[in-house]
């Protein structure tokens, strides 16, 4: 089934307690596409500068992502991002932030990507992901990401837009910053009520919550020693639980709950290193490999 990932695709500057990477192959769409790739065919829609290096594309085109979708805008340049992670590796400030062309007017899909059955809606303006959707046509299953921003800013438009889609993906502090709740579980409840078929709630280093009307489960992390770069995690964890859905050809809460078990362990592997280089040491015999150990570690 067709997978279609509407995110930034960006060049990030990452400061660690230890290290400092330049000019890094980030955005939300660039970590989602590729952990999608190990299980299907992906279209990715962005938007870049003329300053983005051609090699990322075709890096890209290499792991079956059709970047048709990808526009080059001229004389413009790429959404960047710098930050610095702290001591504990999950708090991060942001030091910089160039939006760029992020800031325009957000690309039309091409109308090859109109029809795609599996849909990921990358963090943005709830106004703006409501233009994606105002352009798709009869898709399975669309699911999207948002942020704290969103919520105190457009409020408004992100509850109108929970109206149009199946499945929310945030991390725990936005959880209950959305619904003024701080048990977790009851903030979950709360954010299913405003319209949606499934909430995935991450809460880091502790692994995810699933909420739908009739299932409740908890997925824990993988077990991860070393972490050097947790940027991005979050977007491979969507982008192998979409991708193992749109392969599959199902939404049944059993498939839901393999692609989170898939989504998880790519993440624990993102986090390995700077931008991509863990993923791309990955393959998809390995990760159904390290599938096999975290059954073994959570079963009793």
């Amino acid at each position: 089934m067709s997978l279609l990932i509407v995110g930034s695709v960006a060049l990030d500057n990452i400061l660690t307690p230890t290290d400092r990477q330049d000019n890094v192959l980030g955005g939300a769409g660039t970590y989602f596409s590729y952990a999608a790739s190990f299980f299907t065919p992906v279209q990715l829609s962005g938007v870049v500068g003329d300053d983005f290096p051609p090699e990322h594309l075709q890096m890209l085109r290499n792991r079956n992502v059709d970047i048709r979708g990808v526009e080059i805008r001229k004389g413009e340049k790429t959404f960047r991002w710098t930050g610095r992670y702290l001591e504990n590796m999950n708090d991060r400030e942001t030091l910089e932030t160039q939006l760029n062309v992020l800031g325009q007017e957000p690309p039309k899909l091409p109308q090859a990507f109109t029809n795609a059955k599996y849909v990921f809606l990358g963090n943005a303006p709830p106004s703006v992901q409501m233009k994606t959707l105002d352009q798709l046509q009869g898709a399975d299953l669309v699911a999207a990401d948002t942020m704290n921003l969103w919520i105190d800013v457009e409020r408004e438009p992100l509850l109108e837009l929970l109206q149009r889609i199946d499945g929310l993906v945030l991390n725990d502090s936005e959880a209950k910053m959305l619904t003024g709740e701080l048990n977790l579980v009851t903030a979950a409840k709360k954010i299913l009520e405003m319209g949606l078929r499934f909430v995935v709630v991450k809460k880091g280093e502790h692994g995810s919550l699933f909420l739908s009307e009739h299932e409740m489960y908890l997925v824990p992390a993988f077990p991860t020693e070393t972490v050097v770069d947790p940027t991005g995690a979050g977007d491979s964890f969507a982008g192998g639980m979409m991708g193992y859905l749109a392969a599959s050809g199902t939404t049944s809460a059993e498939a839901i709950r393999t692609g989170i078990v898939y989504g998880t362990l790519i993440a624990s592997s993102t986090v390995g290193g700077f931008g991509l280089d863990r993923l791309a040491e990955l393959t998809k015999e390995r990760l159904d490999e390290k599938l096999e150990r975290f059954r073994k570690m959570v079963a009793f």
